[in-house]
Formats: C-alpha cells, sequence, structure tokens
C-alpha cells in the first residue's frame, strides 16, 4: 500500500477528473490498482500516471474511447500506425466536410437554395428488382455506426455461408431513423440471396420490394460521415424538386471492392426509394 496513492492524489498528477478516472475504470482503459473492499476507495501505483496521460492526449485528439483501448494494447510502432490511421481519417472527414460548410454558408448568405446541394452529388434514377434479404436491426448512434456494420455484415455472412447460400447482390443498410452523435436510428443490415435460407436468432429474413431510387455514387476517399450526410440531403432536396416522395427508407449500398479500394474509386451509392405513377 506504500506504494499506491488515493485517486485523489491520482487525479491531481494526471491532471484527471474522478468522473473521468471512474469511466475509464468502466471501460477497462485505466483500472485502479487496488480497490479497498471496505471504503471502495480506490487507489493507483504511480507508473499509471502515464498510461493516464496518453489517454488524456488521444481524447484531446478527438480520438473516441473504443479507439483507444487497441492503442494502449499495441504500443510502440503498432500504437503510432493506429494513431496515424485515426488522423488520416479525421483528416479525410475533415476535407469532405469543407464544401458543405461553404454550402451552408452560401445556404444562410441566400446566395444560393437547398437544391444546390445537389450539385456536389450527381443524382440519377434506377429500378430495383425485389429482393429476398436476410437482416439484422439495431439501434446505433454515428460513432458506432462503422463497427456495427462491420459486426453485421460478418453475422449475415456466416449465416449465409452456413446455409450455402450466396449473395445475389450487393450489400445495403437501411436508416429508419436519423443517425447522428444524438439519434441512433434504427439501422437495418441486408445481404440478399435468392437461395432458400431461414431466419436464426436475431437474424430475419424479408422481401425488400422492387422499387424506383435516386441514388448518388461516393468514392472511398469521400464515404464519411459528413459526405453521407450531405448525399442524404442532396437526394431529398432532389426529390422535392420534383414534387417527389420517399416510398421507403434511406440507404447506403456497399459494393464488394470497398477493402482495398483507392480513395477515387467508387464504392457506395447513397440512394432513396420513392413513389412514381407507376408499379415496378
Amino acid at each position: 500500500m506504500r506504494d499506491l496513492m488515493v485517486i485523489g492524489e491520482f487525479a491531481a498528477r494526471s491532471r484527471l477528473s474522478h468522473k473521468a478516472l471512474r469511466l475509464y475504470a468502466d471501460r477497462s482503459l485505466l483500472e485502479p490498482a487496488h480497490v479497498d473492499p471496505r471504503t471502495r476507495v480506490r487507489y493507483y501505483r504511480s507508473e499509471q500516471v502515464e498510461k493516464a496521460r496518453l489517454i488524456t492526449l488521444l481524447r484531446a485528439i478527438g480520438m473516441p474511447l473504443r479507439l483507444i483501448g487497441p492503442v494502449l494494447d499495441a504500443e510502440g510502432g503498432p500504437a503510432a500506425d493506429l494513431v496515424a490511421a485515426y488522423w488520416q481519417g479525421c483528416d479525410r472527414e475533415h476535407r469532405a466536410r469543407r464544401p458543405l460548410a461553404v454550402r451552408l454558408q452560401s445556404l444562410l448568405n441566400g446566395t444560393t437554395t437547398a437544391s444546390g446541394t445537389t450539385a456536389l452529388y450527381p443524382i440519377a434514377e434506377r429500378d430495383v428488382r425485389q429482393q429476398q434479404v436476410v437482416f439484422v436491426q439495431h439501434h446505433v448512434t454515428a460513432d458506432r455506426l462503422p463497427a456495427f456494420l462491420g459486426e453485421a455484415v460478418e453475422q449475415l455472412f456466416a449465416h449465409l455461408r452456413a446455409a450455402g447460400a450466396p449473395l445475389s447482390g450487393p450489400v445495403f443498410a437501411l436508416h429508419h431513423g436519423v443517425v447522428d452523435q444524438d439519434g441512433n436510428g434504427p439501422i437495418e443490415v441486408c445481404a440478399p440471396t435468392d437461395a432458400p435460407v431461414g431466419p436464426a436468432g436475431h437474424i430475419g429474413v424479408r422481401l425488400e420490394p422492387a422499387h424506383r431510387q435516386a441514388y448518388t455514387e461516393l468514392s472511398k476517399g469521400l464515404s464519411g460521415y459528413a459526405t453521407m450526410a450531405g448525399a442524404f440531403e442532396a437526394l431529398a432536396a432532389w426529390l422535392d424538386e420534383r414534387g417527389l416522395r420517399p416510398s421507403a427508407s434511406a440507404r447506403e449500398i456497399y459494393y464488394p471492392n470497398w477493402s482495398d479500394a483507392g480513395p477515387d474509386e467508387h464504392v457506395v451509392d447513397v440512394a432513396v426509394p420513392f413513389r412514381t405513377g407507376h408499379t415496378g
């Protein structure tokens, strides 16, 4: 116990609040070296101060807690690579926001209209046939969306492999509600297949109706949250201009080249089904 310091002393040395220390302990990022079983007072070792300061620096660049754990576990060069990859993603996201910020300023200044956003996102139309899909659905906020998409796709692919059912088209994710830092969807991830397949646990099976959709194509380098949000807004403006209304949830359609595509390669479509004067 002589080598330990109480939480108040540790908080002062690490420049972290008691609330932050409790949060980091709950997330298994920085757990106390000892907790008194009677008083529940938390004690830390002096060598944990360096780890606490590292977490502070990672939070200072905006890294979410879910990404900090792998950095702490990796250490050395691999940890530095994880930070570099995170920062490159932030840089891409920042560049993607720039044209939207300019457009928003113009809109607020009255020098353009909301429909002008469509100039940033060329929009086309197409007919989509009825598809059988296996799907999972979950409530998730924007910061958790990438992880959920990866987990959902793995689960759906494993289910299809077990059933001997091949994909019949690209995977897509339906936004049944707003997904941002405050709204949590829900999101439904779908994998289409023409083969017989049944539900299992939280994985369901249904028919996705045939429809006509408006869509815009995005490259790998412009597939971040800000660009996706701008694309959804552009599609909404495009429909409003034509007096059209959505017939189903907006969606993101992911193509198989996603993992190894270059920054300028087309990897995803953002689309909205809409009502027409005919069926099909």
